[in-house]
């Protein structure tokens, strides 16, 4: 395990505002997905009161409003998940960071029709969002977070006979590309659409020099699952989120 990942994790998908209290990253972005709206217990090299830091995250997040979320990885103190159940925080999407380690091997795409940008247009946005059904303050948040990404991004639309049909975002860093938002349209599912876009979001990977890939999936999408591990991705780590509701 390597917390490269999570910190490539953090860099591709960031928060709007991020206060960092004694190690530990406090992520806002108005609600808009717990990876951005959570704490994220990375660096501290001081795990001793772990209930009062944990009470001083709570009010920060209670003074915004906001849940109060913890992100839990393997990088964490070892003890933050147990307390964190004995304050009646509940587990929410048991999540699994999984690795390519060589592209190398990737076959190349059969279907052609993939349109790749480098900056977010509003038809790749309005093709991923009505995808995702994301609508509202929340396409607007999307695109905020998305664009505020400082790594190298492809912007990622298969169409087949002019509709598309799968899209996604890459984003390349550290020799990684980070796999984010792949989604088919629904009415294209259990075609192979998915696989073929992401053989093209991992050749584009390596002509633009990543080694490796990462990604991350709710452990419960058994269909994604499926799909990643028939692209030899494997998983590294497991992570999961405990929510305390205001």
């Amino acid at each position: 395990m390597d917390k490269m990942l999570e910190e490539l994790t953090l860099n591709a998908w960031p928060s709007l505002q991020t206060v960092v209290y004694d190690g530990w990253l406090l992520r806002f972005a108005a609600g808009y997905t717990k990876r951005s709206n959570s704490v994220s217990a990375l660096y501290s090299a001081n795990d001793h009161h772990l209930e009062e830091r944990i009470a001083a995250c709570e009010a920060v997040y209670n003074e915004a409003a906001q849940d109060t979320i913890f992100k839990i990885t393997p990088f964490g103190p070892p003890d933050l998940d147990q307390i964190l159940d004995q304050r009646g925080y509940a587990i929410a999407d048991p999540s699994r960071v999984m690795i390519i380690e060589s592209l190398v091997d990737v076959p190349a795409p059969e279907l052609q029709g993939m349109k790749i940008e480098y900056e977010m247009s509003d038809s790749w946005l309005d093709t991923m969002c009505e995808m995702n059904r994301i609508t509202g303050t929340n396409k607007q948040l999307a695109a905020q977070i998305i664009t505020s990404t400082k790594p190298k991004q492809g912007y990622f639309t298969l169409a087949v006979n002019d509709e598309p049909v799968a899209c996604g975002l890459g984003v390349v860093e550290r020799g990684y590309i980070g796999l984010y938002d792949i989604v088919t349209a629904e009415a294209h599912h259990n075609r192979g659409y998915g696989e073929q876009l992401i053989r093209h979001m991992l050749h584009w990977a390596r002509e633009n020099g990543a080694e490796k890939g990462y990604l991350l999936v709710v452990q419960s999408n058994a269909a994604a699952n499926r799909l990643y591990r028939k692209l030899n991705y494997r998983e590294s780590y497991p992570y999961w989120y405990r929510v305390k509701k205001r």
